[in-house]
């Protein structure tokens, strides 16, 4: 899928963004509420920018959560990071272009304090203000994530196990003002 530019989001899009709270991997997300999802295909375009007041360290992360409890408490998640794409020099940050976690035990900061790095690769399509395309092919405890096209990460042994199910969401973390749009999800079961 091309690229284009930022502009005003339209009447189809969906806005979401975290604000009061600088705390990384938490449950920010807008549910889609009754999606029910186990297996299945989700697809999304995705445009992270940063807020003003975004702090140094913060990505643009944007992406999916899913088999999301209907409390929030638990969910699987795939996201990219848009500044960590295809404008970045920076080789270590370059490896971290999109990331699975799991909440609420296997988050981000969890994965760095022990040093598990399979959960992350690169992702040279993205960037910030531009539209990127994300599908999450799930099945039981396994999932392939896609961006623009290109299989990015495959992950076996979701967290939470291969009977979950749940809401899809749209993810955004720390400093992000994230667009959404042309959301289209697909049941296997």
């Amino acid at each position: 899928m091309p690229h284009t530019e930022m502009a005003f989001p339209d009447a189809d899009t969906i806005r979401v963004w975290k604000t009061g709270s600088l705390e990384p991997d938490i449950n920010t997300y807008a549910a889609v509420v009754g999606s029910d999802f186990h297996n299945g295909t989700i697809d999304v375009d995705v445009c992270g920018r940063l807020l003003p007041d975004a702090p140094d360290y913060a990505r643009g992360f944007i992406g999916l959560a899913f088999r999301a409890a209907d409390d929030g408490r638990e969910f699987e998640s795939f996201y990219i990071r848009p500044t960590n794409g295809k404008r970045c020099d920076d080789p270590i940050r370059k490896v971290h272009g999109c990331q699975y976690f799991s909440f609420p035990g296997y988050t981000f900061s969890y994965f760095r304090e022990f040093g598990i790095t399979g959960y992350e690769n690169r992702v040279d399509t993205i960037a910030l203000n531009e539209w990127s395309h994300i599908r999450a092919v799930i099945s039981d405890d396994a999932g392939e994530f896609f961006v623009d096209g290109i299989k990015v990460l495959e992950v076996r042994g979701f967290k939470h196990g291969p009977r979950a199910r749940g809401n899809v969401g749209l993810y955004v973390d720390i400093g992000t003002d994230g667009f959404f749009r042309n959301l289209d999800i697909r049941y296997a079961d």
